[in-house]
This record gives structure tokens, C-alpha cells and sequence, in this order.
């Protein structure tokens, strides 16, 4: 059994979950998979709690072990019965009747369209709040890399949903912190 982390250690640990549980739920797609990936990640990160260095940033090493699951669960999975266009997840839900869920399921299936690494540098600068530095380390490129990602994913989102000017965009502040530069 693994010891109890020190109560400061603990409250980060704690309060790394939102972020990670939209992170998880952005690259998964599915809240049940989602919380499980991170239930995943916090056991690993107290296994391994003798390899994190204090003083370090906390937060991108949950997100590096989370990434890494993900990954690692998606390659044990490619046997799996595959939904690409989301056609037969579309018919298991009923659709909102609200125009900000609208909103909202338009901008995740235009995100659902970007490429996976591009999508990825996009969550973690634009929604997670991390720096491009912090990015590039989580995913293990250059910073140039994130930049450009972020870049070519912004445009693409903008015209995947047809956004023209700031003024184009819904008052949804994930939208906002997604697309603006």
C-alpha cells in the first residue's frame, strides 16, 4: 500500500481533478472513460510519487501520466468496434433543446475534426491554461511545435464553424480562450 502524501501535496493532488477530468473527457470523449483515466492517473502519480521532483510543475506531470494512459489505452483498444463519424453515438442521445448545448455540440464535433495533435495543443494552451513551454513538455516537442499546432488548430476551428470576427463568438469562455490568439 502506498503511504499517505503530506496534506499540501494531498490539496494539489485534489485540486488537479477538474482540470484533468476535462482534459480526460476532451480526449476520450466519454465521462465514464474520462473519469476513469483520471481515478487511472492519480493511482499512478501516488505509486510514483518518489519521481516527482518538488518544486516542479505538478500539474504537467498529472497531465504527462494522464496523456500517456490515454495513449496506452488507445493502442489496447484499436481492436474495438470504432464509431469515426460518431453516427451511432449521435443516435444514443437526445439532442439539447437549449442553443448554447447547440453551440456547445458544435464546437466539440469541430473539434473532434482537428487532427489529434493539433487538438491536443489546442485543450492543454487554450482550455487547460498551460504555457506553451508546459505544453511542449507535456507532449514532448519543441515549443515552436505547440505554437504552430495551436495556430493551425485556431484557424481551423474558426473555420469549421464559420467565425469571422470575435464578435462570431457565443459568450462560452472555453469557446473564446479556444480560438482567440
Amino acid at each position: 500500500m502506498t503511504p499517505e502524501p503530506d496534506p499540501e501535496l494531498r490539496e494539489a493532488l485534489l485540486a488537479a481533478v477538474p482540470s484533468l477530468r476535462a482534459f480526460a473527457i476532451s480526449l476520450s470523449g466519454q465521462v465514464d472513460r474520462a473519469d476513469d483515466l483520471v481515478q487511472d492517473t492519480l493511482l499512478r502519480a501516488l505509486a510514483n510519487l518518489h519521481r516527482f521532483e518538488p518544486g516542479t510543475n505538478l500539474n504537467a506531470w498529472l497531465f504527462t501520466i494522464l496523456r500517456n494512459l490515454f495513449h496506452s489505452e488507445y493502442r489496447k483498444r484499436r481492436r474495438e468496434v470504432e464509431d469515426p463519424d460518431g453516427s451511432y453515438a449521435g443516435r444514443l442521445k437526445v439532442q439539447p433543446d437549449q442553443g448554447s448545448h447547440l453551440d456547445f455540440e458544435d464546437f466539440r464535433s469541430a473539434l473532434a475534426k482537428l487532427p489529434p495533435d493539433q487538438r491536443e495543443a489546442l485543450l492543454l494552451v487554450g482550455a487547460s491554461g498551460f504555457s506553451y513551454e508546459e505544453a511542449a513538455h507535456i507532449c514532448g516537442c519543441a515549443v515552436g511545435t505547440i505554437k504552430s499546432r495551436v495556430n493551425r488548430a485556431r484557424f481551423r476551428l474558426a473555420s469549421l464553424l464559420n467565425v469571422e470576427d470575435i464578435e462570431d463568438l457565443g459568450p462560452d469562455s472555453m469557446t473564446r480562450a479556444a480560438l482567440q490568439g
